[in-house]
Formats: structure tokens, sequence, C-alpha cells
């Protein structure tokens, strides 16, 4: 059974569109959204450099976008279960036909111009701790004030909050952490850091209306797979000033018989994860249109 992902914020580097545009109507379609965003995402994803693309407010409907376009060249796949990571979410409920793609785009525009609002109050962050037991960080991390925003399974936890708690943090690791890892985000997502945007997300959801999923989409708050459109976006809205437990969605991937998990562009951190704390699960990360022959040889082979 083939799973497929979409990464978080971070994820994306200077330039990682450029070679996807050279395939069939990928400039268009970008194109067409950034007239209905008013953002350049073409720009964005081949000519930006890294400090412009870290801009939450661009950073989410790039890597939204740069999600639709990769699976859309792999043709029409049905995947057993869809899932994101974060603002990946957002991408996954596309797939899943819970929006169309320029939905997706647009809410997550607003997402993004909405939690970039909300970072600008206090100077926040996230950093990830490589290693350690989970329930030791854990405590460790409330310990210092700060908030375990992702529980990502594989051994990593991203702690969010001020400036001052995660230089504290630098200072001060948890018992077992190897490494801390100050992460390319502009704010502590996912803490009540971001209740600010919460409001605005829903008002803007109000304008949807939303399809069932016509393939299971599990979802970041609890790792359940979720039935209903409502629920999906009701979902997405709270999600912002909520913790993502994406070790929760790994383990309902193996409980629904996960044999591949294919993370599209710009992939690599999901499918590390998984190699961690799905063994025996194949992964392939999209990275460039290189990666998408190898795709559909794992789609032909783990598809229903």
């Amino acid at each position: 059974m083939l799973v497929l992902v979409a990464p978080g914020q971070g994820a994306q580097t200077p330039g990682f569109l450029t070679p996807w545009l050279d395939l069939p109507g990928v400039e268009d379609r970008l194109r067409s959204w950034s007239d209905a965003i008013r953002l350049d995402l073409v720009h964005y994803g081949t000519n930006a450099d890294a400090d412009e693309i870290r801009d939450t407010a661009i950073a989410q409907p790039l890597l939204v976008a740069a999600g639709l376009v990769s699976a859309a060249a792999l043709g029409d796949i049905v995947p057993g279960a869809v899932a994101g990571h974060s603002v990946g979410e957002f991408t996954a409920a596309a797939f899943a036909g819970v929006l169309d793609d320029t939905d997706a785009v647009r809410l997550v525009r607003k997402r993004g111009l909405a939690m970039a609002e909300a970072a600008a109050i206090t100077e926040t962050g996230m950093s990830a701790l490589l290693g350690g037991d989970p329930a030791v960080s854990i405590a460790h991390l409330e310990k210092l004030g700060l908030t375990p925003a992702n529980i990502n399974g594989a051994g990593q936890i991203v702690a969010a909050g001020t400036l001052e708690q995660l230089a504290a943090l630098n200072e001060d690791k948890p018992e077992g952490v190897r490494k801390v890892v100050a992460l390319k985000v502009a704010g502590a997502f996912h803490t009540h850091h971001m209740r600010p945007a919460v409001d605005k997300l829903a008002e803007a959801a109000k304008e949807l209306v939303p399809a069932d999923p016509k393939v299971s989409y599990v979802s970041n708050k609890d790792g359940r797979a979720v039935a209903t459109g409502d629920e999906i976006v009701e979902r997405l809205v709270g999600q912002v000033a909520n913790p993502v437990r994406w070790d929760l969605c790994m383990e309902t991937f193996q409980e629904l018989g996960v044999t591949a998990l294919l993370e599209v562009c710009p992939g690599g951190t999901l499918t590390g994860l998984a190699k961690r704390a799905l063994p025996g699960v194949k992964t392939l990360a999209l990275k460039t249109p290189d990666d998408l022959d190898a795709a559909r040889e794992l789609i032909a082979e783990h598809s229903a």
C-alpha cells in the first residue's frame, strides 16, 4: 500500500523549482496560481535567495505549489492514503480531493500571511532535537518554557518558543540529545504564539465548500484518518496552534498496511523519518524530475 506525503516548512531551498519548469504545463500552472494569490511563485521557486523564501508568507504557498506540480507530473495515481507535515496537510487535502488546487494555494497563502503577522508579535523560532528519549526531552522542554511543537517520531522532536528560550535549550540540552538544530522557519509554529492566526484562517475557510476525501486522509492532530471534508478543514485551521503528531501519523500508516512511502517535492525530510521509524517500507523522495521514473515504478509496484 502506497502513502503519498507532502513536506512542511523548512524543506525549501533556493532554486528548487527550477528543473520542474522544464516539464510541460508546470510554468503555466505556477503563473496561474501566482495571479490568484498575487505572489510570483516562479520567481521565488527559481531566483529568490534563502532569506526570501524563509519568509512564512512566501514559503507556505511555494511548498504547496511545488507539491502539487510534482505530484501532477506523476500522472493519475490513487494512493492508499495521503498525509502532510504541517503546511503539507494543505497539499494532502488537495491530493485527497477535499480542496481543489487553486483553493488550497489561496488558503495557504492566507495562512502564511496570518502566521507571519502572529510571528512578528514576539521573536520566536523552532529547533529540532536529534536523539534522546521523547519523554525525557518533552519534560525538559516544558521546564524551559518551550513547546514540543512537532513530535516527529524516529527520535526527533521540534521545540518551539522565544529566541531566548531556544538559546537556553542550546546551552542546556535534554539528556541523550545529540544535537539541537535551528530550523529555517520564522516563528514558533504550532504553539500558543500562533493563536492570532487561527481566527483569520477560520474566517477565510468559511468561503470553502470542501468535498469528502477520496482516499484516506491522515491528520497531524492525532494520526487519525478523517472521513469528512468539513472536519479536515476544521483541523487545518486548528493545527496552526496545535502540535504536529507525525509520530502518530506513521503509526497509522503501519496500521493501514503501508509498504511504500512517496514524498513529493521538495522531498527528503519525511522519507528520512520513515527510513528510521518504518523499517521494511520502501521510500522515495521527489527532488527533481530525474526522480519521476523511479517514482512511477514505486507506484506501479505498491498501488492497489
